[in-house]
């Protein structure tokens, strides 16, 4: 028996070149912002009053409490939290539905730590050539040193990156100083060394193959798209076919046949208007063949993270960093062509017709008269379709075609000269996404909403179940309570209790003289409170009855209540069991 392929293939190193850019510009801008938030912000201070964390942005798992800044979240309101995480879900269906993966591009940690890992190692290593060179050369002291600077850069990133994640879960400075003095908890130093080490391998050595094989977006992002999703993509109606050529004399050629002038900018005609970027431009090869825009220069396979050819379409492997628009932008501009041969665009914005397929065109035409429109391939050349001598192909306005075009070009087809494509904005502005950003900016009303009218005091009541009630001495029905009172004042407040029943309802306070409770600043205060109806009252003798508890804050009279029910005497059965 043959030996079985590999389940999996071998990982082959990349080695990006260095390209500059409006695309890479703006990746560096959102690395600085975004790895300066995320390493600074544990350092900010924030005044919240005595007894308080003064640490803007703090989870504080002890307290069980969530601080940002001015906003101070409870256990009881992890609502917000939810509605967070939903909003960055549906923030990341708009943005993946408008502009592809433009995420995973830009701002995903994954890339954002490779970025940085890929600056150091440039920084230490050289650019691709040399990095290529050093990664096929032989270990040797010099190969051992590099290697050697470039991972404890790594390492130092690694332990920064881990050491700023436990600072959002204590005291930054605080915290601080005893992992210095070897007296901070065990956690801490577990959580700074597992970070360390995935960040290390991650961003490292591992950094396509997290977005190939571990992250399940680049699977899911398919049902996130559309023919109308602008992402990078290449015109190949422009670039195909590919090879060296010279632009002058293409264009020399061009307005020789037409007669002298410059030749008619048309969809796959000798010369285009500056700046048009879905018209094929004027480059022949040595040999007389007729060139598009791509010279075959593999520019944009060279700056590619992942790797790829981004001329060979839509991949799942591509995270949309737009690294190869800069790097072919730049050679177009070296070579006198409009930029845009790679681009944001989307699948509908191909031309109506393609080199290779069937459209209205003049096929013939003689000395003394027009040829009727008919559909032939529009890829067949003028000396493949038999042309007669003497005759050749006319151009969409009836007159004699290049004949440096009808040599070896696809035909010229009806109307695609004035064909545009969609603008931006129809890409961005449609109905999905309309949608999304709708929904998203509902949750975010809705949470601000909530958040500015949620009060400052709070209270949760619990009927004590087992017994549900107590037949005192007297005859009277009593029922127990656990009331919880949260004082999110940043001082001790005094909170009175009441209720409302049937009027006649007597309240009393385990372990209090009144019904007054002091609850401590920003805590919670658990109080046992006992209800008790006279066998006179008709809450004793009926099964439920409604019963709402009120607290008032007697500093600032602001009040809350929490509904529940009184259990009398007609509740003794199997759903509530026996009473004591």
């Amino acid at each position: 028996m043959s030996d079985a392929p590999p389940l999996f293939a071998a990982r082959e190193p990349i080695f990006p070149r260095r390209v500059r850019g409006r695309f890479r510009s703006l990746k560096w801008a959102i690395l600085v912002i975004t790895l300066g938030i995320y390493y600074l912000t544990p350092w900010i201070r924030w005044d919240r009053g005595p007894n308080l964390p003064d640490q803007a942005v703090l989870v504080d798992l002890a307290g069980r409490r969530f601080y940002f800044f001015w906003v101070e979240i409870w256990p009881h309101e992890f609502y917000f939290v939810a509605g967070l995480l939903i909003m960055a879900g549906l923030g990341l269906f708009l943005f993946t539905s408008a502009l592809g993966r433009v995420w995973c591009g830009y701002a995903c940690p994954q890339t954002v730590w490779s970025d940085l890992f890929y600056a150091v190692e440039r920084w230490i290593e050289g650019d691709r050539n040399a990095r290529i060179r050093l990664h096929n050369a032989p270990w040797d002291g010099h190969k051992a040193r590099l290697r050697l600077t470039k991972w404890a850069a790594w390492l130092l990133i690694a332990v920064a990156t881990g050491g700023a994640w436990v600072f959002y879960f204590a005291d930054a400075p605080t915290l601080l100083r005893d992992l210095v003095t070897l007296n901070a908890p065990v956690v801490a130093y577990a959580t700074i060394g597992i970070l360390t080490a995935t960040t290390f391998v991650l961003g490292g050595f591992m950094r396509e193959q997290v977005c190939i094989y571990m992250c399940p977006w680049p699977r899911i992002q398919g049902a996130m798209m559309d023919p109308g999703t602008l992402t990078v993509g290449y015109r190949d109606w422009r670039g195909e076919p590919r090879g060296k050529g010279g632009i002058k004399r293409r264009q020399e050629a061009a307005a020789e046949a037409v007669g002298g002038g410059d030749a008619t900018p048309r969809y796959g005609a000798a010369a285009t208007p500056d700046g048009d970027k879905d018209h094929a431009g004027g480059r022949v090869a040595r040999d007389g063949t007729v060139l598009g825009d791509c010279i075959d220069c593999n520019a944009c396979v060279a700056v590619c993270p992942m790797g790829i050819d981004i001329r060979e379409g839509q991949q799942m492997e591509c995270i949309t960093c737009a690294l190869c628009i800069d790097a072919c932008d730049d050679v177009m501009s070296r070579i006198g062509r409009p930029r845009g041969l790679i681009d944001y665009l989307a699948l509908d914005d191909r031309p109506p017709v393609l080199p290779g397929e069937h459209a209205p065109v003049r096929p013939l035409a003689t000395e003394g008269g027009d040829a009727p429109e008919t559909a032939v391939p529009a890829q067949t050349a003028a000396a493949r379709e038999g042309l007669e001598p003497g005759r050749r192909a006319t151009d969409v306005d009836g007159s004699p075609a290049p004949a440096a075009l009808t040599a070896d070009r696809p035909f010229i087809t009806q109307g695609v000269g004035d064909w545009k494509p969609q603008p931006v904005w129809k890409h961005i502005f449609r109905l999905r996404t309309i949608l999304y950003t709708l929904a998203w900016a509902g949750i975010g009303v809705g949470l601000l909403v909530a958040l500015f009218v949620r009060p400052e005091i709070d209270l949760t009541v619990a009927p004590v179940r087992n017994p549900t009630f107590v037949t005192l001495s007297d005859g009277s029905i009593r029922n127990a309570y656990d009331i919880r009172l949260r004082n999110k004042h940043g001082e001790e407040r005094p909170f009175h209790i009441g209720l409302t029943g049937d009027g006649v309802l007597r309240i009393e306070l385990e372990g209090e003289d009144d019904l007054t409770v002091d609850v401590p600043a920003n805590e919670t205060r658990l109080q046992r409170a006992y209800v008790t109806a006279r066998p006179q009252d008709a809450a004793a003798g009926e099964a439920r009855s409604d019963l709402r508890f009120w607290v008032e804050d007697l500093v600032s009279g602001e009040r809350a209540f929490e509904d529940t029910i009184f259990n009398g005497v007609e509740s003794n059965d199997e759903r509530f069991g026996s009473a004591g």
